[in-house]
Order: structure tokens, then sequence, then C-alpha cells
């Protein structure tokens, strides 16, 4: 099959804008609040909504969206995030705000349950990890600039401007997913499994398991980070944003070169990437308080935890290639659940027990996660009598 790359890009253009939209408030919440007249914690809330609207549209999607063109949907996701801008950006009070928010939760959820699909039908097979990883990349990138971009922004033409920027990135995303991206006609293949049907799988189930606890544990840390830089580390107003700044782009660099590691082994990479996060997780503890190792710390997980899901998605399409996007929809939805769960675990043992349990949890729930990989590699190996006939290794 010919490969469209230049839809890949067009695509990862598109993810860039996305999460930026997805977490600009997170740099804007004091002067969105009070303009909105209310208080930070609920100007908060817009990135709570997003999430569960997320999850809603992701379990939904596949059925929703029915035999409709696979490049018409990805199109209609795109115009409504512009819309999700624009009303957030002329939003006159609270309520407009939160229903802009819930618009670009509906984009999350759509566009990542179709992702995976898309890219095994963008790409050959053997190129489906790259593919990923560079729509991954655009995730990354996002992360680094959206915070200080949103900050900057926001104190040059206002937290209202700082969103009607990212309206002629998503403008010229949308065009060029239209010149780029080939028709993708839905396969009638008969009735398919729903979302939650694809847990009745054993392997899936594992693989979910595996992948939920891996969120649930990068972001037992990693939600608390800043405030551990802050009263651990001491890290002050000209060092933290370097800090912060060097876990994106080893975030970044990790989505470069985990296709490599990917192609010489799934499995073996799922198992090791959590299980050196953990390492480091424990690491942090006794080296909290020195900047320089706690910084090489940091961008070690960065670029581990970045890389991690573009082994998760690579798992997805080659476990589940007749049904990538009912797949892909219950994958987005352990990952938002995962992520909720572990961010609300390590506020309450942060809050009561300090930095040093929270990291313990944070490293048991990883060493959970590689086992639970090893669980799936093992479902998922062939026989011994067909690995004998073949020659062949998962």
């Amino acid at each position: 099959m010919p490969a469209h790359w230049g839809g890949v890009f067009a695509m990862t253009l598109c993810v860039f804008a996305l999460i930026a939209s997805e977490f600009m408030p997170v740099s804007l919440l004091t002067p969105m609040a009070a303009d909105l007249r209310v208080s930070e914690g609920w100007t908060g809330y817009g990135i709570a909504i997003s999430g569960a609207f997320a999850v809603l549209t992701s379990l939904s999607i596949a059925r929703l969206v029915g035999t409709l063109d696979r490049k018409v949907v990805l199109l209609l996701l795109t115009a409504l995030m512009a819309m999700s801008g624009l009303v957030v950006a002329l939003a006159p009070s609270y309520v407009v705000y939160m229903l802009g928010r819930a618009l670009i939760g509906v984009v999350i959820g759509g566009f990542w349950s179709l992702s995976a699909a898309t890219a095994m039908r963008l790409v050959p097979p053997a190129q489906v990890p790259r593919a990923l990883a560079v729509f991954n990349g655009g995730n990354a990138l996002a992360t680094v600039i959206a915070a200080p971009l949103g900050s900057y922004l926001g104190a040059v033409i206002g937290w209202r401007g700082a969103f009607l920027c990212l309206l002629p990135l998503v403008g010229i995303a949308l065009v060029w997913q239209g010149l780029s991206l080939p028709r993708m006609v839905a396969q009638a293949v008969g009735p398919r499994p729903s979302v939650l049907g694809l847990l009745r799988r054993r392997l899936v189930l594992l693989g979910m398991t595996a992948c939920a606890a891996f969120f649930m544990g990068q972001f037992a840390l990693f939600t608390y980070v800043r405030p551990f830089l802050e009263t651990v580390t001491h890290a002050g107003a000209s060092m933290l944003p370097w800090m912060l700044l060097g876990i994106g782009v080893g975030g970044f660099l990790g989505t470069v070169v985990i296709g490599v590691f990917i192609r010489r082994g799934l499995y073996r990479t799922l198992v090791v990437l959590p299980l050196l996060m953990a390492v480091i997780a424990v690491a942090l503890i006794p080296l909290g308080a020195k900047p320089w190792p706690v910084a090489m710390l940091l961008a070690a997980w960065g670029f581990f935890a970045t890389a991690a899901p573009v082994g998760w998605w690579s798992w997805l399409a080659r476990t589940l290639t007749e049904d990538a996007e009912a797949g892909g929809g219950l994958m987005v939805a352990v990952v938002q659940c995962a992520i909720a769960l572990g961010s609300t675990m390590g506020g309450l043992l942060f809050d009561r027990f300090g930095f040093a349990i929270t990291f313990m949890a944070s490293a048991a729930v990883l060493l959970c996660a590689a086992a639970l990989a090893g669980l799936t590699a093992v479902e998922a190996s062939p026989p011994p009598q067909q690995i004998v006939q073949t020659g062949e290794m998962v």
C-alpha cells in the first residue's frame, strides 16, 4: 500500500493544536477566573469536563460515525476544535466557557480513538509504529510549548487572545488534512464487538490493565512534580522553567527513537519502560534536594514516559487489527480514567504523607505495570510448536 506521510504530518499538526487547546487553561487560570467571575478551582474544572467528555466520546465514537468516511470524521472533529476555541475565547459566562471545554473533550475522545486505525490505513504495517511516534511527537512538542506560550500570550494580548491565536493553526491543519488524507471508507465486515466487549478477550483485558497501571503510576508522581521541585529541590523562578522544559525535551526525544526499540521487541519495551521509571521514582527520594541530579532524572523520566504511549498504541494496532477503532476508544477511556485515578491517589498521599511516600507508591504501581505487561506478553506468545515452525518470537 502507498504511504501517505503528508496525511500523517497533517494529523500531527492537528495533535499539536489539540493538546495545546486542551491544556492552555493551565497557564491562564488566574486571568480566566477573574474575567469569568469564578474561582480558579471552578475554572480548572474546564480541564476535568474535557476529560469526562473524552471518555464518553471514546466509548461511543465507533458506533456513532458508523460507515461515514473516516476522512470526513477527522475533518469534522478538526472543525469542532476550531468551534471550541472560538466558544471559549468569546465566552461571556462560565457556562458558555464550560460548553466550549466540553466540545474540546469530544474532539480529544474522537481523534485519539481513531488515531491508531487511521495510522494503519495511511502507512504500510511495518511503518505504523513510526507513524504513531510522529503523532505523539506533536503531543510532546505541544506539552513543552503550550504552557509557557499560553502564559506569555496571556500577558501580552489577554487570555481570550491566547485562545484565538490557536485558530489559524487549527485552520491550517484542517486544510492540510483535507488535501493530504485519502478517502478512508469504513470497512464493513459484519458485526463487530462493542468497545467494552473487547475486554472479554484475555489478551485485551491484560494489556489494558497493564496500560492503566502504567498511566496511573506515571501521573501519581508527575502531577506533583512542580510542588516537589519548589518545596524539596528548592528550584527558584529561574531554574524551575528549565527543569520542566527538560522533561518536555526528553519526551520529544523519546518519541523520536522509540520506534527502533519497538521494532526490536514490542513487549520487551513495554516491560522495561515502567521498570526504568520506577527506578527513577525511587532515586528521586534521596536525591530530591540536589538540583542537577533531579534535573537529569526528570529528563530521563520524560524520555521514557512519553515514549511508552507509542508502545501501547503500537500494541493496540498489532493486537486489534480488525477492531482498531473500538480498541482505540477503549484505550482512550482507560487512559483518561487511569490518569484521574493516579493523580487523585498521588494528591491524597502527597498532602497527607509527603513526596517520599507518593513517589514510592508511584514506583509500586509502575512495577505492577511492568509485571502485567510481562503477563500480556506471555498471553500473546504463540505455542512452542509454532515458534519452532516459524522461528519467530513475539
